[in-house]
């Protein structure tokens, strides 16, 4: 293994995340970022509404993990529970899930404030992370990403996204299922189409991690993540490492090293190291969100996760929105509040990574105010109960249509 090979490797997991989002945050500190200036003397007021969202959601403080399930619940009904009810064989149940993940994670890149999801169960629209949830498995229960749908005997064999079906998947089908028109556009659908298409590929050329028991699928992946186990047990932050390693391909255009796919990281000059990785920023959001996701399958098919608490807060607009809603970052320039920006823009990475620093220490000061510990409160929970919701209130309650303080051009693959 060459030098930059072993660099970019070294990038691919949530400590690099978390080490590069506070190298940003303390210069942030020291006042030394061109884009943003932070004042921990803000903080205070984001904890107060992250606590005061997590009592008004969750009374009794039992909050889950933040995960793509919770999206599946409306009006208090797992839909996807439902969907699943009839699995008998755990590890099938297991690849199941992880199908839906996968693709429900891929497609969950911002909806733009326009589109909206017409529930086709009440009739009730909903738009934004949890109509592309709903969305998602709707199309995933009726066999929209299997490779032989409609022509199986048993509905439950459909609960699948086959390879061979996810590579040749068009932009239209997603149309239809998404209930997109000219009247109800859904941001960078061609992006979410072209990845879904990245995923199939690569599943299909690899049989020797995604086809272990069964067919290529994305599903393959528990069993893969099996292997990794330790007598039945395995750390979180490994989930993500070996997503980042699997599924770093598939992501388009993005920068690389030594031949390895970087994925979501970026380049900003105020981080600076003694090699090449010097001005690079991994944040791994939808990676992130995937591994969180992946979490409670595993559990329920007999795994034990640990040191979940080893994954970073999630580079997002709503938790990131937080913070400059608070008060906690502000733009020098506040004009730049009205213009639209690139993902790769200096401004954009600047602010997702001291989003993901910024979390942590909310995390901390939030227990604090609840008086629990790390293991009745871990970082994924306050994520759930607090910060994404917060995010989003404070959105609403600044801006009619709830849109984040900052416009970023999104293209249906990092948020």
């Amino acid at each position: 293994m060459n030098a930059d090979t072993a660099a970019a490797l070294s990038l691919l997991n949530a400590a690099a995340v978390r080490a590069r989002a506070n190298q940003m945050l303390q210069i942030g500190l020291r006042d030394g970022l061109p884009n943003f200036r932070v004042d921990l003397g803000r903080l205070d007021a984001a904890v107060d509404l992250v606590v005061a969202t997590m009592r008004k959601n969750y009374p009794t403080l039992d909050v889950p993990f933040h995960a793509r399930w919770r999206h599946f619940v409306r009006h208090g009904v797992d839909r996807y529970a439902m969907a699943a009810a009839n699995f008998t064989d755990p590890h099938a149940r297991a690849r199941a899930a992880f199908d839906l993940a996968f693709v429900s994670v891929l497609l969950d890149a911002g909806a733009g404030p326009q589109w909206r999801y017409r529930d086709p169960v009440d009739g009730g629209t909903i738009g934004r992370s949890e109509g592309l949830a709903l969305a998602s498995l709707y199309m995933f229960a009726r066999g929209g990403f299997a490779a032989r749908r409609g022509a199986m005997a048993d509905p439950i064999d459909q609960l699948r996204a086959d390879a061979a079906a996810l590579s040749v998947i068009e932009t239209r089908a997603l149309e239809e299922s998404f209930q997109v028109t000219q009247d109800n556009p859904l941001v960078g659908l061609d992006g979410r189409a072209e990845l879904l298409r990245s995923l199939g590929r690569l599943v299909g050329s690899r049989p020797d991690i995604f086809a272990r028991g069964d067919t290529p699928r994305p599903g393959g992946f528990f069993d893969h993540l099996l292997t990794k186990a330790d007598n039945g047990t395995i750390p979180a932050p490994l989930i993500l490492s070996e997503l980042l390693l699997q599924f770093g391909p598939i992501w388009p255009s993005r920068l690389t090293l030594g031949g390895v796919a970087l994925g979501d990281c970026w380049r900003h000059p105020a981080i600076a190291a003694s090699d090449v990785m010097t001005g690079l920023v991994p944040l791994h959001k939808l990676s992130q969100w995937l591994a969180y996701s992946l979490i409670e399958p595993l559990q329920q098919a007999g795994v034990t996760v640990t040191d979940i608490d080893g994954l970073t807060g999630l580079a997002e607009y709503r938790n990131g929105g937080l913070f400059v809603d608070t008060g906690v970052i502000a733009l020098r320039d506040p004009a730049q509040a009205d213009r639209a920006h690139d993902v790769a823009s200096e401004l954009v990475v600047e602010w997702r990574a001291l989003t993901v620093a910024l979390l942590d220490r909310l995390t901390v000061a939030v227990r604090t105010a609840l008086g629990l510990d790390a293991a009745a409160l871990p970082l994924a929970k306050v994520l759930e109960g607090g910060s994404w919701a917060a995010g989003r209130a404070i959105a609403l309650s600044r801006r009619a249509d709830g849109t984040p303080p900052l416009k970023v051009i999104s293209d249906g693959t990092v948020f």
